[in-house]
């Protein structure tokens, strides 16, 4: 997979952009990690599920990936059931 599979002229504005910063992260592997859950779920997110999916992709690809490696434990601002879904969606 090179990028996202999905379309996004169904989305509003805000979904887009967040479409397009899930998958141009520069680190590939943050790339298919949130891209593959944006490409499935953006959608249906709601618009505090949306806040909390912008806040994580403001964050710097070397900690997310630490992050998802369990190298180093997920901040409490960011440890929630969204983040959770997007653990999930890679299959842990």
């Amino acid at each position: 997979m090179t990028g996202t599979t999905r379309s996004s002229h169904d989305l509003d504005p805000r979904r887009r952009r967040a479409l397009v910063r899930a998958w141009r992260r520069g680190m590939r592997e943050m790339d298919l990690v949130l891209g593959g859950f944006a490409d499935a779920e953006i959608d249906r997110l709601s618009n505090d599920e949306m806040d909390q999916f912008e806040a994580i992709l403001s964050v710097p690809d070397t900690n997310l990936f630490k992050w998802v490696t369990g190298e180093m434990p997920v901040p409490a601002d960011y440890d929630t059931p969204l983040w959770g879904r997007i653990i999930a969606s890679q299959g842990r």
